[in-house]
Order: structure tokens, then C-alpha cells, then sequence
């Protein structure tokens, strides 16, 4: 098959069959990684019956990985550097690949841990070095489009992970959730070797490699994932773990950042984000992992406690949304080659996503069908979809050579721990705001409420006329009242949850103004990684 090729022999840019390939390819591995932040979630009472775990240890399974990931991310810049980006991409692969039929090996739960922190290795590669092999093969004028196959998969996967999951435990045994990357794996390892070329103008750092940057980094950024994933289990501060975590986080991300501003040759490169619009596009990335994965949290914890829907049920009604937002990107990469201002399609997008989450908060209730999700959730698609590609198109903007691996490893660490910050605080306010509204309802159960002297006679009388006697019957309508109580709490907890998020997401949508306006110019891509 014939194609066109770059005019210089030294571009990164590709065209026709090839391009499409290395999209697909690169794509495709980023969609398997994020998949597979999510899709053991729903496989936690299995995996505990087959393995003989208790909670606390399953949560351990998804911590692993986490954890890998966010200190992998953004050192991704610099490995690709070291061994070139089409050896550290497909070795990436190999180890994801590997460890995941590994995980579906395991025999017991702490080797599970194991290769899912290998896992995560391999799979927090592939998100940033995707995302920055796509910028490069697509010229700067297109790379609106790039960002929208890259984002198809990172939007994507969050709502496909618990689908898939749910499906294949439901239909196969738990090993399957792991073994279904084998046979992708091993074909987006021979179409990397086959068609991703390495830069021909990166170099190596030369000199002492920053042991000190990587040792601090692991420490600091992997302390604060370990506090996030469990602080909730291990009731945060009411733990000396999660005490002794959270400070060793800010000891050794502050050290961390002194250590990367102060050398010659760092890690990871910090002062990137003084560049363009970096600082702004990360700050904003963060924003939009907080509202993606606190909403994908609270819908499914609702509908599953008070509708009885079941883990593939509650994922599946995120789907229509996700194809909308996948459908909207191209679209939107469109405008953006044709001149649409980022910062307007990124202020719009905020906004629509506010909109839906506050729409979220009114349509909770005792009564809530499952059709009141519906249309709300495809709201939120088009905000998703309005978001991601301009989001990327502003960060990466005017960057060059190796300065666009590091802002997007930058950008894909920053997002993720956004989203485990917003569910870990969804976590602690879920708690202590239930508990407060369950107190502010039971004072008004008394002796002395009509209503409640109603309800409590109308339970009883329910019993009562199954032939339980009177003594019984009372007990039993004094639980039920309780359970409505509890249930009442915490669906006003959740609404609050919404209002709050929703008001955050509008009050930062005034960071955009500060974006720079930046013209597409030539990119140099020596050095890019």
C-alpha cells in the first residue's frame, strides 16, 4: 500500500496508512491502561471469595496500581528520552501485557498486589508517551484531531472499565478481567516494533542520572496516592499509617520540587510548567479529573444501594454519554483546526459540566427513576467532549522538542490525582455530612411529631397484619424508620455533594482568562521524546 511521506526524512509526522495505525495502536494501549484503573472495582466480591481476602486487603489490588501509575507518569519524558520512545513504548507494553496474564495467575492476594504494581508500571507509560507520540505525528495545524483520539480513549475508559468488568466476571471466571489484554497487548507490541520510529534527534542525558529526583518522587507522590487510596479505610487521621503517610507525602513532594527547580538536569522537568500555557492547562486538568471521577463515583454508589442495579447495570448507564462525548471530539478537533479558541470551548465545556452536575443534585431522590439519569448524563458527555481536545490543544500549544512529553506526563499525573483527591473527599464528606443530616432528621421522629406517630402506626399495622404480634411489629416499624431515616441522610449528602462540586467547577473556570492566546508556529522537534 502506498502512502505519503514527510517531505524531511528527520519529521515525526506521519501520513496516511502509517498515521492511522500508530493512532489506532497508541490509542487502543491507552484506552487498556485506563480501563484498567477501573475495572477490578467491580470485581471486589469475587475476588475476595476466590482468594480469601478481606476488604481491606483487596483495596490494595487497586491502590497498587494506582500508585504505580502516578509515579511512573511523569517521569515518562525522560525514560523515553533514555531508550528512545518506540523501545520504552513497546517494553511499556511487554511489561503491562506480561504482568496483567500474571495478575490472572495469581493464587493468592498479595501476589495479586505484586504484579498489579507491575501493572501499573507498564500502563502508566503508555498514557503520557501515547499522548505525546500522537502530538508529534500529527502536524501542529491538526493537532486538535490528535487530542481528540487521545482523549477518546482517557474519557472513555472510565465508563468501559466497569461495563467490561462487571460482563466478564459475570460470565467468566475473575482471571478473564486480566487475561483480555494479553492478546491486544501482544498485537500493539508488533505494530509499535513495526511502525513508531524513534526520534532521530533525541540525546540521552549525559552525566550523573537525578537518583535523588526519582527516589524523592516515589516517595512523595507515592505516599500521597497511598494516603488517598486508604485514607478513607483506615479512617484518615484517626490512623497513625495514614498520619505518618500524608507527611512523609508533603516532606517528600516538597523536597521533590526544591530538588527538580534546583538541577541542572532533572527528572522531571518542573519548569515546563512556566512555559505557554502549561501551568494553566495542568491546573485545569486537575479541575476536570476531580469532576470525571467524582461523578463516575457517586452515580454508581447511588443507583446500586437504592435501585438495586448491579455493577455492569450501573456502569452501562454511562455509555450513551461516552459515545456522545467520543462522537463530539472529532468535531471539536475540527473547530479547533479551523480557529475556534480554545479558551472559549474550555470555558463552555466547564460550564456545561456544571450545569450537569447541579442538574445531578435535584434529581436524587427516594423516588428517582432510572430514566431521570438519562438525559443529565448525556449533558455531561458533551461537556467531556467540549473539554478534553481544547484542554490538550491549550497545554501542549507552542511547546517544542522534549518540553511536550514532560506537559503531558505532567498533565496525565496531575488529572489522576485530582480524581483520587475528589473521591477520597467524596469519602469523608459521604461520612460526617450523613451522619449530621441522620441527627438533624431523627430529631424531628419523636413522640410529639404527627407524621412520625403516622408513619410509626402505619408500620405497624403493616406487620401486624402478617400475623406478627403487636410487641414485634412495633420493633420491626422502628427499624424501618431508621432505614428510611439513613436513607433519607444520605441522599441529602449526596445532593450536597453535587451543589458543592458544582460551585467549585464555576468558580475555576475563571483561571482560563489567564491563558496566553498562542499562534501555531513550526515545531522543532529535536529532542522530542
Amino acid at each position: 500500500m502506498t502512502q505519503a511521506i514527510a517531505s524531511d526524512p528527520n519529521s515525526l509526522v506521519e501520513y496516511g496508512f502509517r498515521r492511522a495505525i500508530i493512532t489506532i495502536t497508541v490509542v487502543i494501549c491507552s484506552l487498556l491502561e485506563i480501563i484498567d484503573t477501573t475495572i477490578v472495582n467491580v470485581a471486589t466480591n469475587t475476588l475476595m471469595g476466590n482468594l480469601g481476602a478481606t476488604l481491606g486487603e483487596i483495596s490494595w489490588v487497586i491502590a497498587a496500581y494506582a500508585i504505580a501509575n502516578v509515579i511512573v507518569v511523569p517521569m515518562s519524558g525522560w525514560l523515553s528520552a533514555q531508550f528512545g520512545r518506540k523501545n520504552y513504548f513497546a517494553v511499556s507494553i511487554v511489561i503491562f501485557t506480561f504482568s496483567s496474564f500474571m495478575c490472572g495467575n495469581s493464587t493468592s492476594i498479595w501476589e495479586l498486589v505484586f504484579w498489579r504494581f507491575i501493572q501499573g508500571i507498564g500502563g502508566g507509560a503508555l498514557i503520557a508517551t501515547s499522548q505525546s507520540i500522537l502530538v508529534e505525528i500529527y502536524p501542529p495545524e491538526k493537532m486538535g484531531m490528535a487530542s481528540a483520539m487521545f482523549g477518546m480513549g482517557v474519557i472513555l475508559g472510565p465508563t468501559i472499565g466497569p461495563v467490561l468488568g462487571g460482563y466478564l466476571i459475570d460470565h467468566y471466571e475473575w482471571p478473564a478481567i486480566f487475561y483480555v489484554n494479553v492478546p491486544i497487548g501482544i498485537t500493539a507490541t508488533i505494530l509499535t516494533i513495526k511502525f513508531i520510529r524513534n526520534n532521530p534527534h533525541q540525546q540521552k542525558q549525559k552525566g550523573k542520572m537525578d537518583f535523588a529526583g526519582i527516589l524523592l518522587l516515589i516517595i512523595g507522590i507515592g505516599s500521597l496516592q497511598l494516603t488517598l487510596e486508604q485514607g478513607e479505610r483506615e479512617d484518615w487521621f484517626e490512623s497513625t499509617f495514614i498520619i505518618c503517610s500524608l507527611i512523609t507525602a508533603v516532606l517528600g513532594i516538597g523536597l521533590f520540587i526544591w530538588r527538580e527547580l534546583s538541577t541542572e538536569k532533572p527528572i522531571v522537568d518542573l519548569r515546563v510548567l512556566f512555559r505557554g500555557n502549561v501551568g494553566i492547562g495542568v491546573c485545569m486538568s486537575f479541575i476536570l479529573g476531580f469532576a470525571l471521577f467524582g461523578t463516575v463515583f457517586v452515580y454508581p454508589v447511588f443507583v446500586q444501594r437504592f435501585l438495586g442495579f448491579t455493577a455492569t447495570q450501573s456502569g452501562g448507564m454511562f455509555v450513551p454519554g461516552a459515545l456522545l462525548t467520543g462522537f463530539c471530539m472529532p468535531f471539536v478537533g475540527r473547530m479547533l483546526q479551523k480557529g475556534a479558541p480554545p479558551k472559549i470551548l474550555i470555558a463552555l465545556g466547564f460550564s456545561i459540566t456544571a450545569f450537569f452536575v447541579f442538574w445531578s443534585s435535584q434529581i436524587f431522590s427516594p423516588v428517582t427513576d432510572v430514566t431521570d439519569f438519562f438525559w443529565p448524563l448525556l449533558l455531561r458527555g458533551i461537556g467531556m467532549g467540549l473539554l478534553f481536545v481544547p484542554l490538550t490543544n491549550l497545554t501542549l500549544g507552542g511547546l517544542a522538542g522534549k518540553d511536550i512529553a514532560q506537559a503531558a506526563g505532567l498533565s496525565s499525573m496531575i488529572r489522576q490525582i485530582g480524581g483520587s483527591i475528589s473521591v477520597a473527599i467524596i469519602g469523608v464528606f459521604t461520612e460526617r455530612v450523613s451522619a449530621q443530616h441522620h441527627a438533624d432528621l431523627a430529631a424531628n421522629v419523636t413522640s410529639y411529631n404527627t407524621n412520625s406517630l403516622d408513619r410509626m402506626s402505619a408500620y405497624t399495622a403493616n406487620f401486624s397484619r402478617f400475623g406478627t404480634d403487636v410487641g414485634k411489629a412495633t420493633t420491626q416499624a422502628y427499624f424501618s424508620i431508621e432505614n428510611a431515616v439513613t436513607k433519607q441522610a444520605l441522599i441529602l449528602t449526596y445532593m450536597d455533594i453535587f451543589i458543592y462540586m458544582g460551585i467549585f467547577v464555576l468558580i475555576c473556570i475563571p483561571l482560563i482568562l489567564f491563558a496566553r492566546t498562542l499562534k501555531h508556529k513550526k515545531v522543532d522537534m529535536k529532542g522530542v521524546h
